[in-house]
């Protein structure tokens, strides 16, 4: 299990324009060949939007793209004629395959934080498409067959017990609170990259949320 901490994490966005972003895997000007990737994510970035800002029309392609808001609500829209709010507890999957544009913002009056993660599809191409799972359960996992992964929602109360999935590679992201994993303390923001995973358990040290992708290549 190798964790990786929230101050690690590089730095990105346009804060001039409102936009905050934490990336936890090498991305764009912040190339890093041995950070390129775990199991079939490729990126996971927490994006703080001030009230009006956010990410004009952009392309995407061959990425299987999954948004978790943490507070305030997400105001998506995209090319494939999906306009939604997002809002906490929620899950947002979108396909991009041979190629989708989308665009992203904060029309709220308070500030906006998301989590956005990206996997690699199994294979590339396809038609895109779109997902929204309101209120997901924690014993209601959500598959995404296309990137041969599984996400799973824990909310932890203090003292309380969770499995982490058995799995060729396990990525366990702590949204909220304080957890103990495998004789490790991670706090917010903190991530744990487990590779064959097996018997792992989780403990809140206080109330928490955790995001944990369970994937088999």
């Amino acid at each position: 299990m190798e964790v990786r901490r929230a101050a690690e994490r590089y730095r990105g966005g346009e804060p001039e324009a409102g936009i905050d972003t934490w990336h936890a895997f090498s991305f764009g000007p912040h190339y890093d060949p041995g950070n390129l990737r775990f199991g079939a994510v490729i990126a996971c970035n927490e994006e703080h939007l001030a009230p009006g800002a956010g990410f004009d029309e952009h392309p995407h392609s061959h990425t299987e793209i999954v948004t978790w808001v943490i507070e305030g609500e997400l105001t998506h829209r995209d090319s494939t004629g999906h306009e939604t709010t997002v809002r906490p507890g929620d899950v947002q999957h979108l396909s991009a395959a041979a190629g989708v544009r989308h665009v992203e913002r904060n029309a709220g009056a308070v500030p906006l934080t998301f989590l956005q993660m990206w996997l690699a599809p199994v294979e590339p191409g396809g038609e895109p498409s779109y997902a929204i799972v309101p209120g997901i359960a924690d014993a209601t996992p959500y598959a995404l067959p296309a990137a041969g992964a599984m996400l799973h929602v824990r909310r932890l109360a203090p003292g309380e017990r969770t499995a982490v999935p058995d799995g060729a590679f396990v990525y366990v992201h702590v949204v909220r609170g304080e957890v103990r994993l495998a004789g490790e303390e991670l706090g917010a923001g903190d991530a744990a990259r487990i590779t064959q995973a097996q018997d792992v358990e989780a403990v809140g040290l206080s109330s928490a949320e955790l995001l944990m992708w369970e994937m088999t290549a």
